[in-house]
């Protein structure tokens, strides 16, 4: 059974359609990217997810469970882009109030473990206001853990943190994974997901316009080889091409110093899809 699974969504609002015939699947244990620009869909998808937003048409399951329904809630957690804390709580009470909110009788324990796991342990008492916004944005993403749901909706979690939140974020869901937990994360830094997720899905205008394993999104642009008398690319040519290359340039009495595949980045291949 999927995660989540999604069936020919659509939505409009007024004359504008935010999801057009939109269909993917997110697998146990399976870290998703969905990049797109601004106005996309991406979080209109996400608030479908939860059940904060009606579909206009087509299927939305969390679980096997339909979107909304009380089993489908119990089955996610979920972080908004934009959202807000009492600046006077505590990192422990905000914890405290959505641990009621969720249901979860993790306790104490549970609370200690999510603050540790995204590197606010030792910040328990330390009120909101008081907290820098990478701060805040970490505790956030521990709320969205209370109760281990099954799976996770994150939008734009790491917009707020610096390279070394980032890279607590993605050790967090790489722990996860391991765990068998699922996340769809939407973000628009696409160094997050070139690296730590299994697979891509790019919207572009409500319609997804591209999607794969970031190394099936890139394409071979050809081997560089670096020579006696300096680099020579050799264009179009790919891995299986090497050895040969390699044993015609030493038969001319090259001197092959190092050899290097050239693939396009996951950023050309962004921006060529959503131009």
């Amino acid at each position: 059974m999927s995660a989540l699974s999604v069936s020919s969504l659509s939505k409009r609002y007024g004359a504008t359609a935010a999801l057009r015939d939109v269909s993917l699947e997110v697998g146990t244990g399976e870290l998703v990217g969905l990049l797109g620009p601004n106005g996309a869909g991406k979080s209109t998808l996400m608030k479908i997810a939860c059940g904060l937003v009606r579909p206009g048409g087509g299927t939305v399951t969390v679980s096997g469970a339909p979107a909304g329904s009380d089993a489908a809630r119990r089955s996610l957690g979920y972080l908004a882009e934009l959202f807000r804390f009492p600046g006077w709580c505590t990192a422990d009470e905000v914890l405290v109030l959505h641990q009621r909110l969720a249901g979860s009788d993790g306790g104490a324990s549970e609370r200690r473990e999510l603050l540790e796991l995204v590197g606010l342990d030792g910040e328990a008492q330390r009120r909101v206001d008081t907290m820098s916004k990478g701060m805040q944005q970490r505790l956030g993403i521990a709320q969205s853990l209370i109760g281990s749901p099954k799976l996770l909706l994150l939008d734009e979690p790491t917009s707020a943190l610096d390279p070394a939140g980032r890279r607590t974020v993605r050790e967090l869901l790489e722990e996860l994974r391991s765990r068998g937990a699922s996340v769809l994360l939407n973000t628009h830094l696409l160094s997050e997901v070139e690296h730590v997720y299994d697979r891509v899905v790019i919207i572009n205008r409500g319609t997804i316009v591209a999607q794969g394993a970031p190394e099936e999104l890139t394409r071979a642009r050809g081997v560089q080889v670096e020579l006696a008398s300096g680099l020579r690319l050799f264009d179009g040519a790919a891995r299986e091409d090497v050895p040969r290359i390699v044993a015609e340039l030493v038969a001319a009495g090259e001197q092959v110093y190092s050899v290097q595949l050239l693939r396009s980045t996951l950023e050309e291949r962004y921006l060529e899809v959503v131009a």
